[in-house]
């Protein structure tokens, strides 16, 4: 699920080592084309799952010096560096535990109780499957292998929107920093940075 393709794996693969060593975490990448210039969209964050402007650069120069070396992208490409933002994806087993009891929209590679996409609430992860509470159906939770994914996104709802609010408040209490109501809108977005750069052979 972090990588969609063959190449997105290999991509990863070369660069997981890289986001460590100056600590962060790939959360997904995905290489796309275009008509001209590709794209190589790549969504990171620290292992406490914040991520800021300075750590997507951070971030950002680190791969653009291993990719410049390595060279694996034939002709022009761009570098994304950003946030997985509020309503991210969820790509790794240990994203389901963590935010068990949000609202989710996951995707199947199969056939399963009669359809491939599902929507309710994630009820963790038990050997290795994915529980979900199915909307709209009271005490039914079905579970699924984490291999059978291909897409999962957390859904905006105000109980997310609270969640990220308070784990805002709680970074900046930890700063030491005074928090403006500012702080802690609405807007999605709000920790959502896109650093763009260009890159050719």
């Amino acid at each position: 699920m972090r990588g969609k393709t063959q190449e997105d794996k290999d991509l990863i693969e070369l660069l997981d080592p890289v986001a460590e060593s100056v600590g962060y975490e790939i959360v997904r990448l995905r290489l796309m084309g275009g008509a001209e210039t590709r794209r190589l969209q790549i969504m990171g964050e620290r292992p406490d799952g914040d991520m800021n402007v300075e750590d997507c650069a951070r971030l950002s120069r680190a791969i653009s010096e291993v990719m410049d070396a390595a060279d694996p992208i034939t002709g022009e490409y761009t570098l994304e560096v950003s946030s997985p933002g509020v309503d991210r994806p969820l790509t790794r087993l240990k994203d389901f535990v963590t935010y068990a009891g949000l609202e989710v929209r996951i995707e199947l590679d199969r056939v399963a109780e009669g359809r491939k996409r599902f929507k309710g609430e994630l009820a963790g992860v038990e050997d290795g499957q994915v529980g979900l509470n199915l909307e709209g159906e009271d005490d039914v939770t079905v579970y699924f292998p984490f291999e059978w994914l291909v897409e999962a996104k957390l859904v905006l709802t105000d109980a997310l929107m609270k969640r990220g609010a308070e784990q805002r408040a709680a970074r900046v209490a930890a700063d030491g920093e005074i928090a403006d109501e500012d702080d802690f809108g609405d807007d999605a977005e709000d920790e959502d940075f896109d650093l763009s750069e260009s890159e050719e052979d």
